[in-house]
Parts: C-alpha cells; sequence; structure tokens
C-alpha cells in the first residue's frame, strides 16, 4: 500500500528536520533522484520547513522587516509545495497511463497527490501534538487536552491513509480516473495579479 511506504518517510523527515531544527538547515535528502521515495522526502521537508516558518511569523515581538521578508519566504514555500505536488501526479499519471478505464468510472474530487499533501501536513500534526501530549513542564490538563486531539488526529491517519490507498487501487483497476488541473496561482505572477503588473508599467 502506498500509504505505508509514504507516512514512514514523512516521520524520517521530520525527525532528520528537528536534528537541526532550523529553517535554514539544508536538506540532506537521502534517496536517490529517479526514485518517488525522494518526492515524498522533499514534499514533506518543505512542508516541515512551512510548519516552523508559520511558528516564527507569529511571533508579536518579530521584527516587521523580518515578517515581511518572511511572509515572502511563506509565499515562495507554498509555491514549491504546490510544484511538488504536481510533480507527485506526473509520477502517478506516468505509472497508471496504460490503465483501460472501465465504463461508468468516474473522477475523484482531488488528485492522490493532494490527498497525499494532507497526509504529509497529518504527520507533522501528529508529531507536534505527540511533543505536546508528553510535555513534561505542561500541565495535567494540557496534556490530557493534547492527547485527545492526538488520538484524533491518529484516527484520521487511519481514515485517510485508507481512504488514499483505495483510490490508488481504483485508478489501478480502472474504477476512477485521474484528471490534473495546474494550479495556475496568480499572485506570483507578474502578468496576472495587478498590482505587480501595475508596478512594471
Amino acid at each position: 500500500m502506498f500509504s505505508e511506504l509514504a507516512f514512514p518517510i514523512f516521520e524520517q523527515c521530520i525527525e532528520d528536520y528537528h536534528t537541526f531544527d532550523n529553517v535554514d538547515q539544508p536538506i540532506s535528502n537521502p534517496y536517490p533522484k529517479d526514485d518517488i521515495k525522494h518526492l515524498l522526502y522533499l514534499k514533506n521537508w518543505i512542508d516541515t520547513v512551512q510548519w516552523h516558518f508559520e511558528d516564527i511569523i507569529r511571533d508579536p515581538q518579530i521584527d516587521p522587516v523580518a515578517a515581511l521578508a518572511l511572509k515572502r519566504r511563506i509565499d515562495a514555500s507554498n509555491q514549491e509545495r504546490t510544484d511538488m505536488v504536481e510533480y507527485i501526479d506526473s509520477y502517478f499519471l506516468q505509472k497508471y497511463k496504460d490503465v483501460t478505464i472501465l465504463d461508468g468510472a468516474k473522477i475523484n474530487s482531488e488528485s492522490p497527490a493532494w490527498a497525499i499533501d494532507r497526509l504529509s501536513i497529518l504527520s507533522l500534526k501528529i508529531y507536534h501534538m505527540k511533543e505536546e501530549a508528553n510535555r513534561e513542564d505542561a500541565s495535567l490538563e494540557h496534556r490530557a487536552k493534547c492527547q485527545e486531539k492526538l488520538d484524533v488526529l491518529l484516527e484520521q491517519k487511519k481514515d485517510l491513509t485508507t481512504a488514499i490507498d483505495d483510490l490508488l487501487n481504483d485508478i489501478a483497476q480502472g474504477k476512477k480516473y485521474m484528471k490534473v488541473y495546474k494550479q495556475m496561482k496568480m499572485y506570483n505572477d507578474e502578468e496576472l495579479n495587478p498590482v505587480l503588473y501595475q508596478n512594471k508599467k
């Protein structure tokens, strides 16, 4: 099952990041570039760094100039995240390109890679909620509430991994088919964002 491949890679990536716990730490991807594991690790690394960007920018004492610079980095990270999802979907399109689509086959509301994106984010939620549930300097009430939330996240993991594997199995059997729409984000494009193209005049 694909989720059984992906989730441990996400966990490994998060552990690797927290060895340094530094948003500027360069990635050291342990998988070869022609392996889907490489894309999964890279995808989660982008998500993990962005998770910590989002923590930093919420610091009420952050310098406004530093906050603006960080906002630019978050925007770039969001674009990288989208690009990586599309790379992963390209992998699935290639993998299932010779599948005969059955009569009555349906399209799913989200592509496999966007579901995997949700699983990558979920792995981060589980990691950090587990930290809070086990935080020794926190109150018992805080830890108990976080444990309740962690239990829900773990149930969500079970449901999401099942859904991902069912979707991929249906695609492999021709019961569902993929149709990937490029995100076509407009706010980073100098030709499409009015604020950017008006400033070029």
